[in-house]
């Protein structure tokens, strides 16, 4: 995986999101953000994270989806179950992953962060391909950009979100990145090998 001048990295699978825009001026990219999803909730392996990022999922296929009406999201990254990773916008673009949210007091963290939705939820494990395929992104990553905080949905929204969850292992993910941090609020990712 090794990222081109506008952010999409060779090696992964590419489904292009319209649901981005360009980042602020000298805006550094210089935060992950670790997502959970599941469409329809509690359900892995369909297509349709990937309609919902293209605008293209149909609200009438399952009673779930009529709450997702309009509903304009995406993220840079969204890593299956399987472990394969799927890249939707481009590092250097703004992906609408976020929403509201704040990071050590800086605002719009879509701003300034990296999106990775794991396809998962709330109520289970995450598959270990899963967190080898996050560590060997965060590396990448962190390899092409000045990274130096790594934090859940929740951390960064935490009255509207919970994701990741209490099952995302963050001692697992950081363990697989080689070094050991106080936590994700207070840690950052200049530990890291790079």
């Amino acid at each position: 995986m090794k990222p081109d001048a506008p952010g999409w990295l060779s090696g992964v699978r590419h489904v292009i999101s319209p649901n981005c825009d360009q980042r602020p001026p000298g805006a550094a990219i210089d935060l992950l953000v670790i997502h959970a999803i599941s469409l329809p909730p509690g359900e892995f392996g369909g297509s349709a994270i990937a309609r919902l990022f293209t605008n293209t999922l149909d609200t009438q296929e399952h009673s779930y989806y009529s709450q997702l009406q309009g509903l304009r999201v995406s993220a840079h990254f969204l890593v299956r179950r399987d472990g394969e990773i799927v890249q939707f916008v481009a590092c250097r673009k703004r992906a609408w992953h976020a929403g509201i949210s704040s990071w050590h007091g800086r605002q719009r963290c879509n701003d300034f962060s990296i999106g990775i939705e794991l396809e998962g939820d709330d109520s289970r494990p995450f598959a270990a391909a899963q967190y080898a395929a996050l560590a060997r992104l965060t590396r990448r990553l962190c390899r092409a950009y000045p990274i130096s905080g790594i934090a859940g949905h929740a951390d960064i929204a935490p009255d509207r979100k919970t994701d990741p969850g209490p099952h995302f292992d963050w001692q697992q993910y950081f363990l697989l990145l080689g070094g050991r941090f106080p936590g994700r609020r207070g840690g950052n990712a200049s530990k890291l090998s790079r």
